[in-house]
C-alpha cells in the first residue's frame, strides 16, 4: 500500500482592519445594554472594514503575511483555495483569481469552495485529500476573509444574533511532506432543512436586484423562520457539534480525552462553555475570540494563529479547529501541532 505524505501547516496569516467598534459603541448603536453585549453574545470589540477592505485585499495582506512567515515566494505556491464570503468585491465573481494576481503567485492556478462560516476545517480536508493525490502540489494556499457585518441592520431583531460579525481575512499555507503541524482527518455534516434559514432576500435569481428589493431592504441578511430556527437549531446543534469533532479526532486514531485545544467558530459564551463542558474540555484549552467577534471562516485560522503566537499550543498537541455555518453545516479537522515524533 503506498504511503499517504503527510501535508503540515507552515504558515499563518491574518489581517484585521484598523477600525474597531467596542461594546460601548454597539450598545449605543443597538440599544443592547454594554453588559448583554459582553456576557450573553460575547463581544466585547470588533473590526469593521474600511473602503480598501474589500475581501480579497484582505486575504491577500494575510496571505503574504502567511508567505513571509514561512519564507516562501508567491511564485511557489501550486494552488489558491479561498474559503471566504460569497459577499465579495463583485457578485458572481473569482475572489481566488485576483487574490493569486495580488500576491504575485503567477504559478498557482486558483478556486473557491464555500461553506459559509463552516468553511476552513472543509477547506483543510479538501486540500489536504487533492495534494495527497497530486504529488505536483506541493504549496497550497487557503485564503479567506470576509465582511458580513455590511448585510446586518441593528434595527432588524430577528439577526440580533448576527451582531456579533466583524471583519477581517486569514491564511494557512501547507507544505505536501511537511511533518510539522500535520493536518490530519476531518469530519463535515449537513442539516439541509435549515438550508433558508438565514438569507439575503434580494440580489438572487428569487428575487433579482431591483428599485423594489432595494426600498424594502432585501439586500441584508434575515431570518425566514425565526422560530421554526431557534427552536430545532438548538436541539440539534450542541450533539452535531459534538459528532463532527468526535468523528474528526476518531478517525485520526484518538479520542476526546487526547484533545489538547480547542479552535471554534465565536458564538454566544453559554453555547461555548456548553460545547467545552461536552467534550470534557476546561476553559483554558479553547480560545474566545471575544476581542474580533466572528469573522466567517476567518475564526479558525484567525485562532489557529491567535493560540500559536501565545504559546498556548505544545509540540504533539492534538488540536481541533470546528466551526458551524448557515446552511446548516457543521465541521471539524484534526491537526497534530509541532513535529512529529
Amino acid at each position: 500500500m503506498m504511503h499517504e505524505p503527510p501535508v503540515g501547516i507552515i504558515g499563518l496569516g491574518s489581517y484585521l482592519p484598523e477600525t474597531v467598534v467596542t461594546a460601548s459603541d454597539l450598545a449605543r448603536q443597538t440599544g443592547i445594554p454594554e453588559e448583554v453585549l459582553v456576557s450573553r453574545m460575547g463581544i466585547r470589540r470588533k473590526h469593521l472594514a474600511g473602503p480598501d477592505d474589500q475581501p480579497s485585499q484582505m486575504a491577500a495582506r494575510a496571505a503574504l503575511q502567511a508567505l513571509n512567515a514561512a519564507q516562501v515566494a508567491p511564485e511557489a505556491v501550486d494552488l489558491i483555495i479561498y474559503h471566504g464570503s460569497e459577499y465579495k468585491d463583485y457578485v458572481v465573481w473569482s475572489a481566488a483569481a485576483k487574490i493569486q494576481h495580488l500576491i504575485g503567485a503567477t504559478r498557482a492556478y486558483a478556486y473557491e469552495i464555500y461553506a459559509l462560516c463552516a468553511g476552513a476545517p472543509v477547506a483543510l480536508k479538501v486540500a489536504r485529500d487533492q495534494m495527497r493525490s497530486d504529488p505536483a502540489l506541493r504549496h497550497v494556499l487557503l485564503v479567506t476573509a470576509a465582511r458580513e457585518n455590511d448585510l446586518v441592520s441593528y434595527q432588524n431583531q430577528r439577526t440580533r444574533f448576527l451582531f456579533n460579525f466583524g471583519a477581517g481575512g486569514a491564511a494557512i499555507l501547507l507544505r505536501r511532506g511537511e511533518d510539522r503541524n500535520q493536518v490530519m482527518e476531518s469530519s463535515v455534516l449537513v442539516d439541509g432543512s435549515f438550508s433558508e434559514s438565514v438569507v439575503m432576500p434580494g440580489g438572487g435569481c428569487r428575487h433579482p436586484t431591483s428599485q423594489e428589493t432595494v426600498r424594502d431592504g432585501l439586500h441584508l441578511l434575515d431570518v425566514l423562520d425565526l422560530e421554526d430556527m431557534r427552536d430545532r437549531l438548538g436541539v440539534v446543534s450542541l450533539p452535531n457539534f459534538v459528532r463532527v469533532i468526535q468523528e474528526a479526532v476518531g478517525r485520526s486514531g484518538a479520542t476526546l480525552s487526547d484533545v489538547a485545544f480547542l479552535i471554534i467558530t465565536h458564538m454566544k459564551p453559554s453555547f461555548h462553555h456548553e460545547i467545552l463542558q461536552a467534550l470534557g474540555l476546561r476553559p483554558d484549552q479553547s480560545l474566545y475570540l471575544e476581542e474580533t467577534g466572528h469573522i466567517q471562516s476567518v475564526d479558525q485560522p484567525l485562532g489557529l494563529k491567535m493560540a500559536a503566537e501565545r504559546g498556548l499550543l505544545h509540540a504533539g498537541d492534538l488540536v481541533v479547529l470546528a466551526g458551524a455555518g448557515t446552511g446548516y453545516t457543521w465541521s471539524a479537522t484534526a491537526l497534530r501541532w509541532g513535529k512529529a515524533s
